[in-house]
């Protein structure tokens, strides 16, 4: 986008030129740069609503399960994003550890262990303390996927879709999350976030932008 409007800038004059030789073809170019502006505008609310929005967690120490969603795996090692996730469970869960945690993330492209393995052991390593039972959903692909197979284990160890569950994602992420959860039946899905790093916050934002409309069109929620 910013190669575009620096070409734009660059050739201004001879685009004018050309413009004003061709009536319908500036006609639609205004069109498009009024539809571009309005997208702009819509991208720049959906930012502000995820840089203000709110962490909705129960007040009660009855947490039956938290949920960490995965977020890719680096050379065996959880990505920063998904580091962030599962510090910020981690931390949580030290106020909660009656509570089931679910990890949940298949197998990356290029890796040999699952997200969800790659996620226990780093739990293990910088949180020896953590008293959690942990629960492993190796084969999710998607977040629709994550909280649909995460159902049976929480089915296994007596918990309920009614119950308090807490769902951990990155801040960006929260929003699609819990309208997937609520559409699967999750019927007290909390949402605790996580700081996405500074260095990939506004692409993960402006990815999520699209997925977000994309999980709209698929009915995902």
């Amino acid at each position: 986008m910013g190669l575009v409007l620096c070409t734009y800038a660059l050739l201004w004059h001879q685009i004018q030129t050309f413009l004003n030789q061709h009536f319908v073809v500036k006609r639609w170019i205004k069109f498009a740069w009024f539809g571009f502006w309005i997208w702009l505008l819509s991208v720049l609310i959906f930012f502000i609503y995820i840089d203000h929005s709110t962490q909705n967690i129960p007040k009660t120490n009855d947490v039956k399960a938290i949920i960490v969603l995965g977020s890719g795996v680096e050379n065996g090692q959880p990505s920063a994003i998904l580091a962030e996730r599962l510090n910020t469970a981690a931390h949580f869960a030290k106020d909660h550890p009656a509570a089931l945690i679910i990890l949940s993330g298949g197998l990356d492209h290029r890796e040999q262990q699952t997200e969800a393995e790659v996620m226990r052991r780093y739990l293990k390593q910088q949180f020896p303390a953590l008293r959690n039972t942990l629960a492993l959903e190796d084969q999710s692909t998607s977040t629709e996927l994550n909280l649909k197979n995460s159902k049976p284990i929480l089915e296994q160890h007596q918990i309920l879709l009614n119950d308090p569950i807490v769902i951990v994602t990155s801040d960006f992420h929260t929003i699609r999350s819990k309208a997937i959860a609520h559409k699967q039946q999750y019927q007290q899905a909390y949402m605790l976030s996580s700081p996405t790093p500074v260095m990939t916050r506004y692409n993960a934002w402006l990815r999520e932008y699209f997925a977000f409309i994309s999980g709209w069109i698929l009915r995902e929620y």
